[in-house]
C-alpha cells in the first residue's frame, strides 16, 4: 500500500504521543569511590560537581545551569535531634528544590555536639562510633525505614521538576549491592538502579549523571538493609547519608504544550519535503 505524506505525518504525531516524553536514552555517567575519610571520597566527589556546574544560591525559583547541595549543617538545633525535620524543610524554609518522602515515619538531622547526642547516638549509643561525616558536623536519616523518596521541586513552589544528576555520601556502608539509589523519569519509569560501593566505618559516594535528554523526576535511596535503631551485627548493615548533590531542578514541560511544537515541527519538516517533490511513496 501507498503511504502519502499525510499517512507519514499521521504515524509521525502517533509515534510522538505514544513516546511521550521523547528520551534519547545513553550510557549513565556514574561516580563512585569509597574509603576510611573524608579525603578518601573528595576528589570523585568534587568531579561530580564540577560536572554538574555552579553552586547556586538557596533561593526559590530555578536558574539555568548549575547544582543545587544540601549538607544538613543549616539545619536548625529546633529541626535536629532528638526533633525530627519537615520533609519540606528544603523546598519551604531553605528553598532546594527537594522533598522527602517515605513509607517510615519521618527524618531526622543529627544533632550538633553541645546541643543533643551527635551522630544519632539519641537513637542507639553505639552510632557515634560506627558513623563519621563528610561535612561535619549533621548527618541525615530517615525513620521507620531505610527508604528516602527525595522529589524534585521548581525550588520553592509547588511545580514538579525534574534533574539530570543526582548523589549522595553514605556513611558506614558494610554489605555490597544494598545501599542504592534508583532513578524514575518524569512517568515513573525507572532509568536504572546503582549501588553505592562498601566503606567499612567510613565513607561511601555514588552520583550518576544522565547527559542523554533523560529527565529525573525522582530518586529513591535505599539505605543499608535495616532502618537505623538496632545494633549492628553480622549481616545487619545500617547506613546514614550526608551530602546530596544534584542538577539545578528545571520546570517540567507541558506535555500538550511539547506536543503541539512536536506536532508543528513534523508537520513542516514533511509540507517542505512534500513541497520539494510531488511524488507519491
Amino acid at each position: 500500500m501507498a503511504i502519502t505524506c499525510r499517512h507519514q505525518l499521521t504515524i509521525a504525531v502517533i509515534g510522538l504521543l505514544l513516546g511521550f516524553p521523547s528520551l534519547s536514552i545513553g550510557a549513565p555517567i556514574t561516580f563512585s569511590a569509597s574509603g576510611a575519610n573524608p579525603a578518601a571520597i573528595q576528589g570523585t566527589v568534587d568531579s561530580f560537581r564540577t560536572t554538574l556546574g555552579t553552586l547556586n544560591a538557596n533561593v526559590a525559583g530555578s536558574f539555568s545551569s548549575g547544582r543545587r547541595e544540601i549538607n544538613w549543617d543549616g539545619v536548625p538545633d529546633a529541626l535536629s535531634a532528638p526533633n525530627n525535620l519537615p520533609a519540606n524543610f528544603f523546598n519551604v524554609n531553605s528553598p532546594r528544590g527537594v522533598v522527602f518522602n517515605t513509607p517510615g515515619t519521618g527524618f531526622q538531622t543529627s544533632a550538633n555536639a553541645g546541643v543533643a547526642p551527635v551522630r544519632f547516638d539519641n537513637i542507639n549509643a553505639t552510632y557515634s562510633a560506627q558513623f563519621q561525616t563528610f561535612s561535619p558536623q549533621r548527618l541525615f536519616t530517615t525513620l521507620g525505614s531505610n527508604i528516602t523518596d527525595v522529589n524534585f521541586f521548581v525550588p520553592g513552589s509547588a511545580t514538579a521538576s525534574y534533574t539530570s544528576a543526582f548523589g549522595a555520601v553514605f556513611a558506614d556502608v558494610d554489605l555490597s549491592s544494598t545501599t542504592s539509589i534508583q532513578f524514575f523519569d518524569t512517568l515513573g519509569l525507572s532509568l536504572g538502579t546503582f549501588f553505592a560501593p562498601v566503606a567499612n566505618n567510613g565513607l561511601s559516594f555514588l552520583g550518576v549523571q544522565f547527559n542523554a535528554g533523560e529527565r529525573i523526576g525522582h530518586v529513591r535511596i535505599t539505605s543499608g538493609n535495616t532502618p537505623v535503631g538496632p545494633t549492628e551485627t553480622v549481616g545487619l548493615d545500617v547506613v546514614v547519608m550526608d551530602d546530596f548533590i544534584y542538577g539545578e531542578p528545571a520546570a517540567v514541560p507541558e506535555p500538550v504544550t511539547t506536543l503541539l511544537v512536536g506536532a508543528g515541527l513534523l508537520a513542516i519538516a514533511l509540507a517542505r519535503r512534500h513541497k520539494a517533490s510531488s511524488a507519491t511513496y
